[in-house]
């Protein structure tokens, strides 16, 4: 059996060191450079089977060219390493089968994320998909598919929907969503959240909508 190819992107050396300790663990052959070499590398490994990638400044265009740029030369997997400051606006890539890590993540989770993208079919297991009339969410991967269509949510809005989903019938307060899911270290105001839930909403339609209410006085809960 051929050897999986990993492309690895990074223009940081604390990155560079981590996942070179990480990729060293799997069966795999690894080609490394900086963003400026990516599509050289790309060329030279056309039978790649994922790509690492470090996203440092423009988060959204970088995703977009890259995902372009693999999308057009096959179907690799994407591994993006994205930062905390950047997850208000991200995106995961609708085109071809990806993931991230927040920078700063444990080798461990580092390495699970690889092994799902390198070796898929055991990531997906039941338990995985939450299912709302025409509405799936799937845990494992962070995709949410309406009328098996995908909704182009950012980060913050899948994780605000799933958590309300997977606690069905118990009203959290503005702030108690704010710790919940956005962290103990935001320091915005908690009208942010009645902002990405107007979002969610215009995103999934008038009747999924409906399910998620407004207690007035108190915050958000999603109808079971």
């Amino acid at each position: 059996m051929q050897r999986k190819v990993v492309i690895f992107i990074a223009d940081s050396l604390d990155n560079a060191h981590k996942f070179q300790q990480v990729l060293t663990g799997f069966d795999v052959d690894v080609v490394a450079g900086s963003s400026m070499q990516f599509k050289k590398l790309l060329s030279q490994n056309p039978n790649h089977d994922l790509v690492i990638y470090e996203v440092r400044d423009d988060a959204l265009g970088t995703i977009s060219k890259v995902e372009s740029q693999l999308a057009e030369n096959g179907s690799a997997a994407m591994l993006l390493i994205v930062s905390e400051k950047a997850l208000a606006e991200f995106r995961l890539p609708m085109q071809i089968r990806s993931d991230f890590v927040v920078t700063g993540a444990s080798a461990e989770e580092c390495s699970a994320r690889i092994r799902q993208l390198l070796w898929p079919g055991s990531e997906g297991t039941p338990g995985d998909y939450i299912i709302v009339d025409n509405m799936t969410i799937n845990l494992a991967t962070y995709q949410v598919k309406v009328n098996n269509e995908p909704l182009d949510l950012t980060y913050l809005e899948y994780a605000l929907l799933s958590f309300l989903v997977t606690h069905p019938g118990r009203t959290y307060s503005r702030d108690a969503l704010l710790r919940r899911v956005w962290g103990f270290d935001y320091y915005g105001g908690s009208r942010t959240v009645d902002v990405h839930v107007r979002r969610i909403r215009a995103k999934l339609g008038p009747v999924l909508a409906q399910r998620l209410e407004t207690v007035r006085g108190v915050g958000y809960l999603w109808s079971a």
